[in-house]
């Protein structure tokens, strides 16, 4: 039962990455092939991934385990980042790029332009992390 801890989370990842978001990127006719790979996006994998594994460690070794605390602080901050943090980095690479783009034409080549979008809004969050307790909890039943 021990694989559970393990397997769960990485195919929670793989569902929301490879499939969930695709599908949503062609419904919206955003999708590229970069995209599988890329930073942002609907629904946020990052929570996915460790709201899967509190969710499967919950299951698995109990609600007031100090593994589920673990997991839960984890999956906190990986949350707050892709939120938080990450805005900060779209913000400044959204301005470096401006300023890459206001160089002189004979040294705006020489830099290349930042991704900007590295963050994650609100929903695609509480998306990322519904689909991440929900798909969890399903596989652990399965499994």
């Amino acid at each position: 039962m021990e694989y559970k801890l393990i397997l769960i989370p990485i195919l929670v990842v793989l569902i929301s990455q490879i499939i969930l978001k695709p599908l949503i990127e062609m419904i919206k006719g955003t999708w590229t092939w970069k995209n599988i790979t890329a930073y942002g996006g609907m629904p946020s994998a990052h929570s996915a991934l460790v709201s899967s594994l509190a969710t499967v460690v919950g299951l698995n070794q109990g609600w007031q385990s100090a593994s589920f605390a673990i997991s839960l602080v984890l999956a906190i901050i990986v949350i707050t980042d892709a939120i938080g943090f990450r805005a900060y980095l779209t913000e400044h690479s959204k301005a470096i790029n401006k300023l890459i783009i206001d160089l002189p034409d004979e040294f705006e080549y020489k830099y290349k332009t930042l991704n900007e979008r590295v963050s994650h809004t609100m929903p695609e969050v509480l998306a990322g992390t519904a689909v991440g307790i929900i798909f969890a909890w399903i596989l652990f039943q399965i499994i």
